[in-house]
């Protein structure tokens, strides 16, 4: 990876949709280098997909809430039954693994707190939890999913 990928996954992490003639231009590059550097990222699971991101509110997604729980167990049984369980949920958006206090951190997205009741319960039938506790999302400061570019390792062109 060099210069011209970083410069190529900065304006894709804002807008993959943009046509590959102005991503090419944008870069200095024709079309066809272009298109294969952008194929080499995808193939080296650099961009690993490309999706459309909606707006909550306007899907009746209005409430965010985290939700940081802690296992009742701790062996491989148990993740893999808490795991499999989550991730048919689909309130549930994003799910991390974590070290400290909390075994586990959800992020949900539910119309409001009667919605937020139908995923809980969803949730603790999938495993024994020893505790679980949520927080409301009162405003959102930032929200991105464009990565840091600037730690990237680069290939030092010769």
């Amino acid at each position: 990876m060099d210069k011209k990928d970083l410069e190529i996954l900065a304006i894709l992490q804002k807008d993959a949709s943009v046509a590959l003639a102005d991503l090419a231009q944008a870069v200095h590059l024709s079309v066809t280098p272009c298109w294969r550097r952008v194929q080499k990222l995808q193939e080296e699971g650099v961009i690993r997909q490309q999706v459309v991101l909606c707006d909550p509110t306007k899907l009746n997604l209005g409430l965010t809430v985290m939700v940081a729980l802690k296992a009742a167990q701790h062996n491989e049984a148990w993740m893999q039954r808490f795991i499999a369980g989550v991730r048919d949920i689909p309130e549930i958006v994003e799910i991390f693994r974590m070290s400290g206090e909390i075994d586990y951190l959800l992020k949900m997205h539910v119309p409001d707190m009667a919605g937020f009741d139908v995923a809980y319960k969803k949730l603790i039938r999938v495993a024994d939890l020893q505790d679980v506790s949520s927080s409301f999302v009162m405003e959102v400061i930032k929200s991105t999913t464009a990565l840091p570019l600037d730690y990237a390792i680069l290939k030092t062109v010769k």
